[in-house]
């Protein structure tokens, strides 16, 4: 039987990220996301619910959640599921988390959260103009150079690009 596992998430971040680097030198990070849903009851009345993920950043993508994101910052998340499960005083345990492949920051809600200064952009790199990057996969790593989208689609301001970009 085929398997399939592929979360995508919007929420707000609930902790500022603290970036570490495992033995092998790999930066890791890990974020709290808070996902509203918003449904109605039988009797016709509005309900949020929040529910609270955990989510795992590597690599990359860890160290740019580290400098550009901050507790409240809107943020999507792309991953997968991974059931962790451990034995603590003879009890197992288990979590359910989000290794989280790609992120995209979206901004901030009113100047709140972000380090965006306002605009709803991230910051600049230094020395090079452009807004900061929003996707893992948008980075030449060993140049460690932003070079745009890598797979069609707008560029973080919501900009779209050529007619090269235009995936039709």
């Amino acid at each position: 039987m085929a398997s399939f596992n592929r979360v995508i998430l919007l929420g707000n971040v609930t902790r500022d990220p603290e970036l570490r680097y495992i033995a092998n030198g790999t930066a890791v990070t890990d974020i709290g996301l808070a996902v509203n849903d918003r449904r109605k009851t039988a009797t016709g009345e509005w309900v949020e619910e929040t529910t609270f993920v955990d989510v795992t950043l590597w690599g990359r993508t860890a160290e740019v959640a580290g400098e550009y994101v901050t507790k409240g910052a809107p943020l999507m998340i792309e991953g997968r599921l991974k059931l962790d499960t451990w034995e603590k005083d003879g009890k197992k345990n288990s979590k359910l988390r989000v290794v989280g492949e790609r992120m995209q920051l979206l901004g901030s809600r009113g100047g709140e959260g972000g380090r965006s200064g306002g605009e709803g952009r991230p910051k600049a790199r230094a020395g090079s103009g452009r807004p900061a990057p929003s996707v893992n996969d948008d980075y030449d790593q060993s140049a460690d150079v932003y070079d745009g989208p890598s797979r069609g689609g707008s560029e973080p301001g919501g900009h779209i690009g050529g007619d090269d970009d235009i995936p039709f």
